[in-house]
This record gives C-alpha cells, sequence and structure tokens, in this order.
C-alpha cells in the first residue's frame, strides 16, 4: 500500500469512528485506539506535507489563530423567525398562510428550537468549505477554522450529495459540559459564564482555534438549502442530511395538523428538562417546499415556518435570607437563600442577587415571595416580587467585609462593592493561592483548593509565595494527608520552579491579567522586573493592551506587599525572566513582515525557520492570507497552499531566499 492510499485510508476509518462516536452515539474502538490511529495519520501527514488536506481529521485538534475573522456576504439570507407564545397565535398564523394558499392540505414539520449560536456552513463536493455566523442575517463572520473542531460536524460527507449547498444549524454547548467547564472556572476563583447560549456563541469567536478544540461544542443541524437539492420536503430533508453524515437531532415530527402540533408542543414543554442540551421552543414550518417558495418571505422572515417559545421556567418561593460571599478580586456578590423549590427539574436553594443596584431596583426584602426564573441562566435568579413579606425592611446593602469587617467601597461606574482588605481578608487570599497553583497557571500537582484552605488555616501559608518554604513535616498533620501524599505536593510545589514566565505572569493574579494578556506581556517585556518599570503610557503602546489592563499593571507593582512577594519568589528560583535561546545574528530587518513557512527543508528545521523569523523580527503566520507577505517553501510544499499563495499574489521565496534576506 503506498503512503497516499495509506493516509487515505486513516482519513476514511478516523472520519467514521468520529461520526459513530459523535453523532451516533454508538462508538466502535476505544478512546486509546483512535488516538493511536490519529497518531498514525498525524505522522505520515507531517512527514508527506504534500498530501495535506484541510478536511482531514487531524485538523479537527485545531492551532490556527485568526486574529480578524473575514465579514462574508451569506450566499442566501438567514431570516429570523417570527415568534409566538400561545396556540390562538398559531391558529392565526396558519389563517393566513391558507389565505394565500387557498385552503389545501397542509403539513408541518415540528423540530425543537435550539438555544445556541446560529451557523450556517457551506459544503462543495462533500467537503467543508466554509461556516459562517449569522451576523446579521445578510453578512456574517468566516469562522470556519472554529468550526472545524466541532466533532459532531462533518468534514467529509458520505451518499449522493448535491455539488454544493449550505446547511443551517445550531452550535450548542450541552448542560454537562457547561457545568464542568463552569467548575473549572470556580476552582481558580473566576466567575463562572452565565448561560451555555452566550457560551457557544463566544467559542466561535476565540481567535486560537485550539482553545475551541477543547471546549465540548455541539451542533444541530436543521435546514439545508441549495439548487437541485434530491428531496422536496422538509421532513425528507432532515433524513437525508443524516445519512450525509450530520448530526440531526430525532425529535422531530411530521404534523398533518395543528392539533397534532400541539400535541407536540405539549409534550415537550415537559419533556424538555430530559434533554441534554436547552432548548426554547418548538419551530413549526410548512413541510413542502413548492408551497414554502410559494409563501415567500416577509422583510424580516419566512411566511412559511413560525417559532413558538416556551414560557420561562418560573415558580415563587419565600426569600429567608441574603447572605454575602467575597471573591479572590475582594468583589462582593450578594445570594439570595430560598424556601427549597422545585424548579426546572432541580431543587433551588439559592439565587443570584448580582448586586446592590439589582436588589434596590426589584426592590426585594427578606420575607417576600419571589418570582424566580431559570430561563436560559443555569443559576437561578430572582425577577421580582409576587407579596410583600408582613414584616419586611427595606434591604440595606453591607458596608461592611463580612468576612474580616473592612468598609466595603465602590468605584464609579463599577457594579459591584469590594472589599479592600486584599491581603487581610481569607477569602480573597485563599483565592489568590488557588489561582497561583491552577491548572492553566502553575499547575502544582498534589495541591488542591481545600489543601489550600488547609494550609491557611493552619497558619502554613499567608500568601503563595510561602507555598516554596512548605516541608513534609509541616503538610504530613493536616487532614487526609499522608506520608506519599505530603511528599507529592511538596516535590509538585518545587517541580513549579520550571514553569515558564508566561505561566507564572498569569499565575501570580494581575487583576485582568489572563492567560493571552500574560503571554503577550511576557514576550514584550522579557523580564518581571521590565514589566515592574513599564510606564502607563509604555503598556498602552503594547499590542492589544488597553487602558484598563495597564491601569492594573501599574497598580499591582505600586503595591509594595505584592513586590515583597515577587522578590521572594524570586529567591526561591520561580522563573521571572523568559528563556530565550541567544542569537548574535538577530536583526530587526523583518520588522512588519509576515511569513508561512510549508515544506521541508535542508537549512534548517521548521522550528529553527520560525525562531529565526521572529529572532529578525517577523512573524509567523499559521496560515496564508491576503496579509501574508512571504511563502518560504521548502520541498513537498502542501499543494492547497501553493495554490493559495498564486491566488493571492503572495510572494513565494526559498529557504536561500530567505537567508540572503537577513543577510
Amino acid at each position: 500500500m503506498d503512503i497516499l492510499q495509506k493516509i487515505q485510508e486513516l482519513r476514511q476509518v478516523l472520519n467514521l469512528h468520529n461520526h459513530n462516536y459523535y453523532v451516533l452515539d454508538r462508538p466502535t474502538i476505544s478512546d486509546f485506539e483512535f488516538d493511536q490511529k490519529l497518531k498514525e495519520l498525524q505522522d505520515l501527514e507531517a512527514q508527506h506535507p504534500e498530501y495535506f488536506d484541510a478536511n482531514s481529521p487531524s485538523q479537527r485538534v485545531g492551532g490556527t489563530i485568526t486574529k480578524n475573522f473575514q465579514t462574508v456576504v451569506h450566499e442566501n439570507r438567514m431570516y429570523s423567525l417570527d415568534n409566538s407564545y400561545s396556540k390562538e397565535d398559531l391558529q392565526d398564523w396558519e389563517i393566513k398562510i391558507q389565505k394565500v394558499l387557498g385552503n389545501v392540505p397542509l403539513q408541518y414539520t415540528c423540530e425543537l428550537k435550539y438555544d445556541g449560536a446560529s451557523i450556517s456552513i457551506t459544503y462543495q463536493d462533500g467537503k467543508l468549505l466554509k461556516a459562517v455566523t449569522r451576523g446579521d442575517g445578510f453578512q456574517g463572520d468566516d469562522v470556519t477554522n472554529n468550526i472545524k473542531t466541532i466533532k459532531s460536524i462533518p468534514l467529509q460527507l458520505t451518499g449522493n450529495y448535491p455539488p454544493r449547498f449550505d446547511i443551517r444549524g445550531e452550535i450548542i454547548l450541552p448542560l454537562e459540559g457547561f457545568e464542568k467547564m463552569n467548575q473549572e472556572l470556580l476552582d481558580i476563583g473566576e466567575l463562572p459564564y452565565s448561560n451555555p447560549r452566550n457560551t457557544a456563541s463566544g467559542s466561535l469567536k476565540l481567535q486560537d482555534s485550539a482553545e475551541v478544540a477543547k471546549r465540548p461544542l455541539d451542533c444541530l443541524l436543521y435546514f439545508i438549502i441549495g439548487n437541485n437539492l434530491p428531496f422536496t420536503t422538509q421532513h425528507t430533508g432532515l433524513e437525508v442530511a443524516r445519512n450525509w453524515g450530520f448530526k440531526v437531532p430525532s425529535q422531530s415530527k411530521l404534523a398533518t395538523n395543528l392539533e397534532e402540533v400541539f400535541e407536540f408542543i405539549n409534550y415537550w414543554d415537559v419533556h424538555r428538562h430530559d434533554l441534554p442540551y436547552e432548548t426554547d421552543g418548538v419551530v413549526i414550518k410548512v413541510d413542502d417546499f413548492n408551497l414554502q417558495n410559494e409563501l415567500g418571505y416577509t422583510a424580516k422572515s419566512p411566511r412559511w415556518a413560525i417559532a413558538y417559545k416556551f414560557k420561562s421556567e418560573q415558580v415563587t418561593t419565600v426569600l429567608n435570607s441574603i447572605s454575602y460571599q467575597v471573591g479572590r478580586t475582594g468583589a462582593i456578590t450578594p445570594v439570595a437563600n430560598l424556601e427549597p423549590v422545585q424548579l426546572a427539574g432541580t431543587i433551588v436553594k439559592r439565587a443570584s442577587l448580582h448586586n446592590a443596584d439589582q436588589i434596590e431596583k426589584l426592590d426585594i426584602r427578606v420575607g417576600d415571595t419571589v418570582f424566580v426564573e431559570k430561563g436560559g441562566e443555569i443559576i437561578p435568579k430572582i425577577i421580582g416580587v409576587a407579596q410583600r413579606g408582613s414584616q419586611a425592611e427595606p434591604t440595606k446593602y453591607i458596608t461592611l467585609c463580612p468576612e474580616c469587617h473592612s468598609e466595603l467601597t465602590r468605584k464609579e461606574g463599577e457594579a459591584n462593592h469590594f472589599c479592600p482588605n486584599f491581603y487581610g481578608c481569607p477569602p480573597q487570599i485563599i483565592g489568590r493561592i488557588q489561582h497561583y497553583i491552577s491548572r492553566k497557571a502553575m499547575d502544582i500537582e498534589g495541591l488542591g483548593g481545600e489543601t489550600v484552605a488547609l494550609l491557611y488555616a493552619n497558619d502554613l501559608v499567608k500568601d503563595y509565595s510561602d507555598l516554596y518554604e512548605l516541608t513534609v513535616d509541616q503538610v504530613i498533620p493536616l487532614e487526609r494527608m499522608a506520608q506519599k501524599s505530603a511528599e507529592n505536593l511538596v516535590n509538585g510545589i518545587e517541580k513549579s520552579k520550571e514553569v515558564p514566565f508566561e505561566r507564572v505572569l498569569f499565575a501570580i493574579g494581575i487583576r485582568y491579567v489572563g492567560e493571552t494578556v500574560a503571554k503577550k506581556l511576557a514576550k514584550h517585556y522579557k523580564t518581571i522586573e521590565a514589566l515592574r518599570q513599564a510606564s502607563l503610557m509604555d503598556l498602552i503602546l503594547v499590542d492589544e493592551i488597553g487602558e484598563r489592563i495597564a491601569q492594573s499593571v501599574i497598580e499591582f507593582f505600586e503595591n509594595k506587599t505584592n513586590c515583597e512577594i515577587i522578590e521572594r519568589l524570586k529567591n526561591f528560583g520561580v522563573q521571572l525572566e523568559l528563556i530565550e535561546k541567544f542569537n548574535p545574528n538577530a536583526t530587526d530587518k523583518l520588522v512588519g513582515k509576515i511569513f508561512v513557512v510549508s515544506g521541508v527543508f535542508e537549512l534548517f528545521s521548521r522550528d529553527e525557520l520560525k525562531k529565526s523569523i521572529e529572532d529578525n523580527g517577523g512573524k509567523v503566520g499559521s496560515s496564508i492570507s491576503a496579509k501574508t507577505d512571504f511563502v518560504i517553501a521548502g520541498e513537498n510544499m502542501g499543494p492547497a497552499k501553493l495554490e493559495k499563495a498564486n491566488q493571492l499574489g503572495i510572494a513565494i521565496i526559498s529557504e536561500k531566499d530567505f537567508v540572503e534576506m537577513v543577510k
């Protein structure tokens, strides 16, 4: 078997297993076996870049960086749906369309209305060509690289499909995955995402597709549009789409009259809570495409379809008390403690009150009977007062921190109150240390959030620099700690000294400095000392660093205690400068130039070539675009890249040309 045949066979097998696992939910091989086959494919593709295929299963891991998402005009406009809130609304809708059609017999396709981010995906010759967000309906953002990371979206279709068509659907975040993501955020002291829909939508605009690949996104597809389609009804189209490899939900029904539509609505109004994802209604469509064409569109919506919206889940219960939580940044969050009540299939005892303004706006008082709603929110919220409590007094927002009793502050323009006792308030101290040890920061093995709280409670740490003085003998007496686990903890702390500077910079917890910002600052300033000396204007001039981040960095280093902690970290051997190999031949000759590297080279390895570009002031692009200045082509350059470079008129140079360029 030749190499190309082997690669194509692996791609076909992996696509099949992807479909079985993510679409049919019927895996036929183990995760280990799948990973071994994927690794084999990746190795072969790396050795033979001439066989590159943008739709290979190996591309699902992401890694493409998109700085600015290109705006694309939809070939077929994406309309919004008219909403209905009662069965009378649906009856009125049927009367209107019968007036146009002349009382012909009608059938309706009923489908659940998925609460996600709308997407239009174009397929050309059975391959995924592009994916565009809904935008304003006329044009949206090209998010193709991010969409390809979603395992349930086929990259290559099967069966007898037309040469070109668009398929519409919703990008969703299943509830289980959403809750796991939120738990990870809570573990590092960050605010959780508000709801699955917004999180799914935000995920599509992440710049690094590798980050999108880490999120458990799914895609539910429901409508095909194109020329010469091999079906003439919506319901048949759903079945055909399944056969081509798309994940089309089975919760749909062909109804012969409105009574059957109402039966579908009644059933799912109750059973929607059993689904693994959120749905907020039912979409009813005239099934026959010829009748759809006859009905046409209004300025905003198709006349042949309508959405029936379920009422938001809402109950009443008594507000027993209001408690206040302190986050690691000092932000105060008021929480309503409720008389337990059943809501959307779960028992609710607590609900978010957000901030002082929200409490005042709703005039919520202890003892009131309140309306509690889940709606699109995972965390229940109070939306109003149903009945005033007989002894209810107006709520007075606390003025002192519930943990350390410091007087709270509130900056102009901010919604939250803050405890200013940054280094004396226990939840803030514990939260910062928990952030420092978290997976994306120092990732200290053997040390978890509960252990941090125990260390603090036993006066063994008061900030994250104290971790480096811990001994096995000090740790063993802690609850659920034995000799081996104590040794693992101390060894994990010691190993964290090898963590690179950009992650340390994220770990120390400068407000607004997340992972991406930390990498930019580390690369720009190289050392913690250079960053400490930077002025406000210096910081603002760094790529993508705004005034809010810059001011936060300045305030961090103006604090004497912060500087003392940083000095201790330095003395303990924590990496506080960027480790770069010295290149005496580095220049600034390539400043402002973007290069893409493709193929196999004689004088350099690919990594050496990329480093040489950066050492001389240039930038390395992951894919060819109109912003690319040069493509450095080696042996066996990928044909797709070669074609795209020629189409865009980008200069293609050899590695020897590059050497001459930087001499």
